[in-house]
């Protein structure tokens, strides 16, 4: 007799221990198992620039490289340390009328500023825009810097998902569940940053972390009792 996993279910049985469902591990029970946890956001990731557009490309680039300068040094005034900004775009082209006559050329630079306290996020924001009509804000991302204890807890409630699911299947066959035979685990969410865009606030133009939400995903072989 043999049950074999159907598409969604995540559960591999086979009542044959000398071929096993576990790939080789010579489980006779696979279950998968999803456990999640939710933990606060401490560190924000905000994607700003300066763009320009002048008449050539050598005033253009002059131009861009300049307001980029400014805004380095009014990132530098509201507290972002020089290891928290790092340069992730640089770009020159050309715009048309219509082609081949340029209408202008336009250049931009790109910033990714990390912002460890979300106190002065607020701040920060404003210092960019500050820099004047070249700035540009491009989104930002939430992320928890240290994930290690939400993952912990979504490991234990991953366990206990595969435990339940196993032991019932177990019954379901009529046999005794035993030991586990095999672990694998696979991390479903985070560290990485909760959206690419999160809303403002409605009042204030403060910007809003919430809570981020963890998966483990983890795989169990059992052998049968």
């Amino acid at each position: 007799m043999s049950l074999r996993r159907g598409e969604g279910t995540g559960i591999g049985m086979d009542a044959d221990t000398s071929r096993g469902a576990g790939g080789g591990t010579g489980a006779d029970i696979t279950v998968v198992g999803e456990g999640t946890a939710l933990a606060a956001p401490d560190v924000l990731r905000l994607h700003a620039g300066v763009e320009v557009r002048r008449g050539s490309a050598a005033e253009s680039f002059t131009a861009v490289r300049a307001a980029a300068a400014r805004l380095a040094q009014a990132l530098r005034d509201a507290g972002v340390a020089a290891e928290d900004v790092r340069t992730t775009d640089l770009s020159l082209g050309p715009e048309y009328d219509a082609y081949p006559k340029v209408g202008a050329y336009r250049a931009a630079q790109g910033v990714e500023v990390v912002i460890r306290d979300l106190a002065a996020a607020d701040r920060v924001i404003d210092a960019v825009a500050g820099v004047g009509e070249e700035a540009r804000l491009n989104g930002l991302a939430f992320e928890v810097s240290d994930p290690a204890a939400a993952l912990a807890e979504a490991r234990a409630g991953a366990f206990r998902d595969a435990a339940a699911k196993a032991a019932q299947y177990a019954e379901l066959a009529g046999r005794g569940l035993g030991r586990v035979v095999s672990v694998g685990e696979e991390v479903r969410g985070g560290p990485q940053p909760l959206a690419t865009a999160v809303a403002m606030a409605a009042e204030g133009g403060s910007v809003s972390p919430g809570r981020q939400s963890l998966t483990v995903g983890v795989r169990v072989g059992y052998a049968f009792a």
